[in-house]
């Protein structure tokens, strides 16, 4: 008998940081050979070949295509020695796998090719800005927010030194370099951690056109509460001419915002951003972003179209995930849509995500059992009554995902207290959101290990890992409910 091999077991710091020329083609081909016959793979969502995927990075469009990079470590479900990968697509749904493409190959970059973005400068060039990680022999470490050219031909060529330093003032956590426009200039938002253990995010500005020199301008000041000990991630983009700040401040005391996650991806909309003050004038509240379990480093941007596009890591730092037994952890969520309605941030997958559905079925659901023979589906329901759905259930509904839908006093209650796999039960086993009281419209992206699911069309979104016996693809409700259901393609 063939004992199956167990990926998850601890890594030391010599083997997170193993030059990647050290990995035999057995081990490599052993690792794919795990991964592509995981139970807990998705179908129609980005997920690593193997090892770990986390940050989405430089989304942007380029060359007539769509490039989402996200930051992984190819050999192990841990957080090692990160290059980017990328993807490619014309429409947002359908993608093309480029292999790597940015590596931790310089000086600047020793220990791992850390967040960033990117942005076209022509047809031939894709800027690319992004942190280099780097360790000492004593430990030590330090960032530096290098730039690189990505050609057309797929070629990366990247500057000869950093284009940032880390000024005074601050500690070696600086990065995530997120580049966009404003007022006909480029600039950049970039997170990070003073000396005294606070969470900022800084603005610099491009002061030339081939964004090879730059200048910081300051702090972004847009609350007057302490974010923590550190904020990562943050972007700026522009919706309706207002300014939309996402980040993810760790640390985040929970009386200023409640969150239950171990880090929360949060949101605030600006009348817009004052590059001289460096200021976000008439920031509202703080929001959380998702409500589900498992959402973080949101990238977003503008683009060409006039949309803002966005990705998340359907993930979070400092959490063991039951798929790290078959080499891989980490995928991106589906490609969202950001707008702007009654001066609420509403997140809802692209439109083109429709040409995924096929098969589509008018089901009665109740206490009455139903499956589709798959957790790869879409489903649709407008809930008037109180009412309990299960999901990724298995026959006699012993085991499931619930989601507890009050409609009288707009409460949606996620919980995966009774799915096979627990895991990272110390933040809890129930997630909640709120809506006004009233009739509820809910849209369930279901895949093998993930749920998204959008409120509203988007008003709200809870997105979380799922994972379940590969035959518990039941779905039953406390009360009759009609719905629409759609298998989704790979």
């Amino acid at each position: 008998m063939i004992t199956k091999k167990d990926y998850s077991k601890p890594w030391t710091s010599a083997e997170r940081y193993r030059a990647y020329a050290d990995y035999s083609p057995e081990f490599i081909a052993d690792l794919t050979t795990a991964v592509a016959s995981s139970a807990y793979k998705n179908t129609y969502h980005i997920q690593p070949k193997t090892g770990l995927l986390n940050d989405p990075n430089g989304f942007s469009y380029f060359n007539g295509k769509y490039h989402l990079f996200y930051q992984v470590f190819p050999y192990g479900p841990v957080h090692g020695l990160k290059s980017w990968a990328l993807m490619t697509s014309t429409d947002l749904i359908h993608w093309t796998d480029e292999g790597l493409k940015l590596f931790p190959d310089t000086v600047f970059d020793s220990h791992g090719a850390y967040s960033g973005s990117a942005l076209a400068l022509s047809d031939d060039e894709l800027f690319i800005f992004y942190t280099g990680n780097t360790r000492g022999t004593d430990g030590s470490r330090d960032a530096y927010q290098n730039g690189a050219i990505y050609s057309k031909s797929g070629d990366v060529q990247k500057f000869d030194a950093p284009l940032l330093r880390t000024p005074a003032g601050y500690t070696d956590h600086f990065r995530d370099p997120m580049i966009f426009d404003a007022n006909g200039q480029k600039f950049a938002i970039i997170g990070a951690q003073t000396c005294d253990e606070a969470g900022v995010a800084v603005l610099a500005q491009a002061t030339d056109d081939s964004l090879t020199s730059w200048d910081y301008r300051g702090q972004v000041q847009f609350t007057q509460e302490k974010m923590g000990y550190m904020i990562e991630c943050p972007n700026l983009v522009f919706i309706d001419q207002k300014a939309v700040l996402l980040f993810c401040p760790q640390g985040l005391d929970k009386s200023i915002v409640d969150y239950d996650n171990v880090f929360p991806n949060m949101y605030v909309i600006a009348e817009s951003l004052d590059t001289e003050s460096v200021t976000l004038t008439q920031p509202s509240a703080l929001h959380n972003l998702d409500d589900g379990f498992e959402a973080y480093a949101t990238q977003a941007f503008n683009a060409p179209d006039g949309r803002v596009l966005a990705s998340s890591w359907l993930g979070l730092p400092d959490l063991d995930v039951p798929s790290n037994v078959d080499g891989w952890q980490g995928m991106l969520s589906l490609v969202k849509e950001l707008t702007l309605k009654n001066g609420q941030l509403y997140q809802y997958p692209v439109v083109e995500t429709l040409a995924l559905r096929h098969d589509q079925q008018v089901i009665n659901l109740s206490e009455v059992s139903f499956t589709i023979g798959t957790n790869s589906y879409e489903l649709e329901i407008e809930v008037t009554e109180d009412n309990e759905l299960y999901l990724f259930a298995d026959a006699d509904n012993s085991s499931h995902l619930s989601l507890k839908i009050d409609v009288k006093n707009g409460k949606i209650e996620l919980n995966r207290a009774n799915l096979p796999v627990s895991w990272a039960e110390n933040y809890g086993t129930t997630r909640s959101t709120h809506v006004a009281p009233g009739k509820v419209k809910l849209n369930l992206f279901a895949d093998t290990s993930s749920l998204e699911i959008f409120v509203n069309d988007g008003e709200k979104v809870m997105s979380s890992r799922i994972f379940t016996a590969p035959e518990n693809t039941y779905l039953f409700a406390k009360n009759s409910l009609s719905a629409n259901v759609w298998q989704l393609k790979k």
